[in-house]
């Protein structure tokens, strides 16, 4: 009779089988802060700037962590890719808030540009167009831009090019000067056309 060795035993390859996935699950990498600050600041000597925003020059970064205990304040890298970086003294809670406040003020000044819908058809009366021609203006003066949508329905679809020619005249209809973002398009249900105020 032959007797299976240890180390064939199935289930001490399972054994070995956990013990890799939680080397690999638990083997991570230490944490660091997405703006070295202080010990994590690695790179030597930097260009440092003092509390004041005065430019103190390029000097070790042992001196600069020494000036940082020193004063109450930490040593904060604010231009990692320029060489030598470029840290600051301050303190951190106030680096952070002022950063986060830059980066809202920022957003805030992006205008979000959406795109809103207009739909007209071929048998779209001349009173209901100058309606929708005012809806665009009230648009265009939010910074919006605006997708016109012919619908054809039944027979209309074969009318392709007298569809195409009418949805040109409405859009020249539009007292605004317009910029076409997206020329005329077939569609499932018609024709579309994206428009921008110049």
């Amino acid at each position: 009779m032959i007797f299976r060795r240890e180390f064939d035993s199935p289930l001490l390859h399972i054994i070995k089988f956990k013990k890799t996935i939680y080397k690999r699950k638990y083997n991570k990498t230490k944490w660091q802060p997405r703006t070295r600050i202080n010990h994590w600041i690695k790179t030597s000597p930097i260009r440092l700037i003092d509390e004041n925003g005065e430019n103190v020059g390029v000097i070790e970064i042992s001196k600069a962590l020494a000036m940082a205990r020193e004063r109450g304040l930490d040593l904060i890298e604010i231009a990692p890719n320029v060489r030598p970086p470029v840290c600051r003294l301050m303190e951190y809670g106030k680096y952070q808030y002022k950063k986060s406040k830059e980066e809202k003020d920022q957003k805030n000044k992006q205008k979000r540009v959406e795109i809103k819908g207009i739909r007209i058809s071929m048998r779209t009366g001349q009173h209901d167009l100058e309606t929708k021609i005012k809806q665009i203006e009230k648009f265009f003066e939010k910074g919006d831009k605006i997708k016109i949508e012919m619908t054809l329905k039944g027979r209309e679809k074969s009318l392709f090019n007298l569809a195409k020619e009418k949805l040109t005249q409405f859009v020249e209809l539009i007292p605004s000067e317009t910029k076409i973002e997206q020329e005329i398009k077939s569609q499932p249900r018609g024709l579309s056309i994206v428009i921008s105020k110049k």
